[in-house]
Formats: structure tokens, C-alpha cells, sequence
């Protein structure tokens, strides 16, 4: 059985905009003329880059084993500096090291505790990124770890094999902590992946590759003062903290582990010479089936799990080319999306050990109907708001009953770039516009990008973690975007309860806000803008 092909077109996409939209996009390319707002140019780093530098493979996490069965971590968040650039030392955050983190494993079941201390000279918060757990541990806005504390978050792994994250979320300073290093790859295991022929042996031929664009200012520091609207474009990219990597690959077959680790740019990662590969997980855990595919456009946030085939001796370049942001050319270039940037160099040995037969088959995906979902809601993300309000600690916004299925659509009304992020849930995409998904939007999924003038239809479960006080947050993933409110709370509830008051870290800006203003389930209003004909 073959893998199903996935063909894609690199078109220029002219969006449909309604009346009312069309006046916010005349609004929206007055602000984004603003000097701060124009981008990088077109960037192509294709031939200019000297790929000298061994890949970088993150350490595995230490961890130990409990009296009662706890695996448990150690993470120390901490300033230092490091050498991208022999000679040059610029100034980084990392855990348990200089820059980035090490990567945490953990399989299906087991109860985990990370111990989390922040030396760091301001208060930072540790999220864990696509993972089910209770709110109070999830670590947004509201887990604050103030200077010199420890943070002890415990749950039980209780999701499928994936590849997930972690990375910081304090309240308005999630851009400036994750562009100066802090951020670290999360696996899970299972019995069901552990029984597939797929490389997984790690930094050997299952290999993590966290991807972010950084520019250095003359000074060997790290300069965000070039941005788009999406936030900080970077000139340069870094993969696993390596400038110009190359990976030698020793096996016919190898597994990257791919995270869009920047805090605004969207990749489209392929290979130089348009050789397909199979992509087999997405955020959440693993397809049904391998899709063949010659590219995967990921937006900040977002991970894939691909397998690239490789001949004795020869050297294959990993490329993003440029992305369809489904935004005019003007704002596209602006916006990184015209850029082509050479990323990593596979270099294949030339005797190359065998996978041998990789599956035609992953694993069982249950597939949640829309006949279950008792609740449908719709968000849109326009300005700086969602639905028409920023974020505020003291107010909760939407309130989910645990177990509840629920239909959320989700819309960019500006003519710019947003994604989507829900922590706390995986969930699965029913249409885009009318259209089916395509096979790369087919599993399980807590990030996706929003081509603006369409209506995404999610759908999710929620699980068994309820707490009326303490949110879950939902947001844009373009880290500059969620610092300057566009970004929500919901909590989860037993069925028939209402929402609590939020833990605040800061005064409500408004009075009436003071108190929480969840509210219950929601049907999509005919006069919303996301509202789907029936």
C-alpha cells in the first residue's frame, strides 16, 4: 500500500473579503505601513550559507524514579551566554544549559513532576505545549515562578505518542523570553508507536530539529528591532542552536522531528531537490497513514514528524521555501513569506544501515463526530482581540463542560498572517471554508494557521481536568501578537457548574472586570462573522 500523495500549489492567493472586512483591511495596511511593520525585504539565503557546523542534538532530560513511581525532572531557567559564532558570546537564556533545553521523555501512564527554578532576574512561567493536563499545571499567565522560586507541576501522561514543547508564558513576555533561548522539545511515547518499524533510536536517526530564525546585530547579540505584523523577523536560522548544520545521517531512513520553534515566521519545509518524504505524526501524535509530500507549511508553534530517505553518499539541503500565507504580495513580503532559506544539510554515509520496511499503516485515529458536539462557538481575530476583546488575567471568557464535545470556528478577519492556538485539548479540523482537510491537517492538531477570508471548523473533546477558577488559555501563536492581547482564558467545569474567579498576577485594568465573566455554552450567532450555512 502506497502512501497517499498530497500535490500543493504555490499560487498567489487573492482572499475573499466581505464588506465588513474589507474596512478593517483598509485599517490594517495603514498600521502595518508603519516603519517598525516593514519586514526584512525578501530574504534568500539559497548558496549563502556555509553548512560547517555538526547539528546540535539536544540532551535527553535526566529524570528519576520516585518512591512512588513518579518520573521525575529537574529544569533551571537561567541567563548565559553562547558562541553561535566561534569567538562571538551572545547573551542567551536556555534550561539546565545556555541555550534552548533538554528533551523530556516520557511514556503513556506514567505520572510525571518536573521541578522548574527560575534564576532568572524577572518572573517566567514553563508551558507545556499540546499536552492534557490540569489547568493549574498547564503554565499560562497565571503560573507565575517569580525570581529564585520552584514551580513543581505533576500529572499523568495520558495522550498518544507525539512530539510536543515547552517554552515560556508570562503575561506580555512571551516573545522577548523564547526569542532569547527558552524553549525545549517534550516526546511522548506508547506501546502502539513502540511496535511500528520507524526510526526512533534518538539523536541517531529519529533526530529532534527545533527551527528558529534569529538576526545578530553587529555586536553579536540578538536584534528583534526588524518585524513584520507578525512580530520579529530573524535573517538567520538556527537549528537545535546551530547556525549552518549539517546532520550526518548514517541510516536509509531518517525521522525529523520538525517544530517551528520561531516566535512569528511560517517555514514551508522541503528539499532542495523536491524529493517527497513522508510525513507521519502532526502535533498531537501520529496519522492513520504516511502522506508522500514534497513540503509542509508550519506556523509558529506547529510540529510535524517526517521520514526522509537517503542514498549512500549524497547530501541533501532541507529548504523552506517561501509560504502561502494567503495574503496579498505586499503584505506576504513583508510578513516573511516570500523568503527561501536554506535550513539543514543531510550528509548520508556511504554505507548506510537499513530501516528495512517502513509501515504502510500508523496507527488507529478516532475520528470525533459532529454528531456528538453539544456546543458550537466562534472566534475571530482581528486588531489585537479576539472576538472584539483583549486578553485581561481577571476575566474568563468561555466556559466548557469536562467531556463536552465542542465545535469551535475560528477566523482571520484581517488581510495579515494569524494561527490558533488551544492549550489543554487536541483538536481535529472538520472543513476549511468548504473544502475537506488535506492529509497534513488529518490528525491531531493544537496549532493551525488561518489563511485570512476563511472559516476553520474544529472540533475537540474535552477531557476529565476540571477547575472553575484556574483558565486554559487560546490564542494566536505569533508570540507578538498574544503579548499584545490577542489571546483568551476558558475553564472547564463539571457539567452544570459556572465559572469561578481567576487567580490574577496583576489589577484588572477595568473595574468590571474584576470579576469572571464566563460565559456558558454558546451557539453560533447568524450574524457572527464565523457563522457556517447549514
Amino acid at each position: 500500500m502506497q502512501p497517499a500523495r498530497i500535490t500543493r500549489s504555490r499560487r498567489p492567493v487573492a482572499t475573499l473579503l466581505s464588506a465588513g472586512v474589507a474596512g478593517a483591511v483598509a485599517l490594517t495596511l495603514a498600521l502595518s505601513a508603519c516603519a517598525s511593520d516593514q519586514g526584512g525585504g525578501i530574504i534568500n539565503t539559497v548558496g549563502a550559507v556555509d553548512f560547517s557546523t555538526p547539528l546540535a542534538i539536544p540532551p535527553m532530560a535526566e529524570s528519576t524514579v520516585a518512591a512512588n513511581g513518579d518520573r521525575v525532572f529537574d529544569l533551571t531557567a537561567d541567563e548565559s551566554t553562547t558562541q553561535f559564532t566561534d569567538g562571538v558570546d551572545t547573551d542567551t537564556w536556555g534550561y539546565n544549559g545556555s541555550y534552548l533545553g533538554p528533551t523530556l521523555v516520557a511514556k503513556q501512564g506514567e505520572h510525571v513532576r518536573v521541578n522548574v527554578t527560575n534564576d532568572l532576574d524577572e518572573v517566567t512561567t514553563v508551558h507545556w505545549h499540546g499536552m492534557h493536563l490540569p489547568a493549574e499545571m498547564d503554565g499560562g499567565p497565571h503560573s507565575v515562578i517569580e525570581p529564585g522560586a520552584l514551580w513543581q507541576p505533576e500529572w499523568t501522561i495520558n495522550q498518544p505518542a507525539a512530539t510536543l514543547w515547552y517554552h515560556p508564558h508570562p503575561h506580555e513576555r512571551s516573545e522577548q523570553q523564547t526569542e532569547n533561548g527558552l524553549a525545549g522539545m517534550f516526546i511522548l511515547q506508547d506501546d502502539e508507536e513502540a511496535a511500528l518499524n520507524l526510526p526512533r533510536t534518538y539523536g541517531v536517526d529519529d533526530i529532534p530539529v527545533v527551527v528558529q530564525d534569529r538576526r545578530f546585530n553587529e555586536d553579536g547579540q540578538f536584534d528583534i528591532g526588524v518585524r513584520g505584523s507578525i512580530g520579529a523577523i530573524g535573517d538567520e536560522v538556527l537549528v537545535n542552536g546551530t547556525l549552518g548544520p549539517y546532520l550526518d545521517v548514517s541510516t536509509d531512513v531518517v525521522r525529523l522531528r520538525l517544530l517551528n520553534g520561531s516566535t512569528a515566521r511560517t517555514y514551508d519545509f522541503g528539499f532542495a531537490d523536491g524529493r517527497e518524504f513522508d510525513l507521519i505524526g502532526t502535533d498531537g501524535g501520529l496519522l492513520e497513514a504516511p502522506a508522500a509530500m514534497d513540503g509542509i507549511r508550519l506556523s509558529a508553534g506547529e510540529r510535524a514528524e517526517v521520514l526522509v530517505r537517503v542514498t549512500p553518499g549524497e547530501t541533501v539541503m532541507m529548504r523552506s521555501n517561501p509560504p502561502d500565507l494567503g495574503t496579498s504580495a505586499a503584505a506576504t513580503e513583508r510578513n516573511a513569506g516570500a523568503d527561501t532559506l536554506d535550513v539543514l544539510e543531510l550528509r548520508a554515509a556511504d554505507t548506510l544501515t537499513s530501516i528495512g520496511d517502513t509501515p504502510s499503516t500508523l496507527v488507529d485515529l478516532e475520528r470525533l463526530s459532529v454528531d456528538d458536539a453539544t456546543v458550537n462557538r466562534s472566534f475571530t481575530l482581528n486588531g489585537t482581540s479576539i472576538n472584539n476583546r483583549q486578553m485581561e488575567l481577571s476575566r474568563i471568557d468561555e466556559t466548557v463542560e469536562a467531556g463536552a464535545t465542542e465545535i469551535w470556528t475560528v477566523d482571520n478577519a484581517m488581510p495579515l498572517p494569524h494561527n490558533f492556538h488551544v492549550h489543554g485539548v487536541q483538536f481535529q479540523v472538520l472543513r476549511i471554508g468548504t473544502d475537506q482537510p488535506t492529509a497534513d491537517l488529518r490528525g491531531w492538531k493544537d496549532t493551525i494557521y488561518l489563511e485570512p477570508g476563511k472559516l476553520y471548523e474544529l472540533i475537540m473533546r474535552f477531557g476529565e481536568y476540571s477547575d472553575a477558577d484556574f483558565p486554559y488559555m487560546y490564542h494566536c501563536h505569533m508570540l507578538a501578537h498574544e503579548d499584545d492581547g490577542m489571546m483568551g482564558q476558558f475553564v472547564v467545569v463539571e457539567p452544570g457548574d459556572t465559572a469561578g474567579t481567576p487567580p490574577t498576577a496583576h489589577q484588572a485594568s477595568d473595574p468590571d472586570d474584576l470579576a469572571a465573566a464566563g460565559s456558558g455554552p454558546r451557539v453560533r450567532s447568524s450574524m457572527h462573522p464565523g457563522h457556517l450555512p447549514d
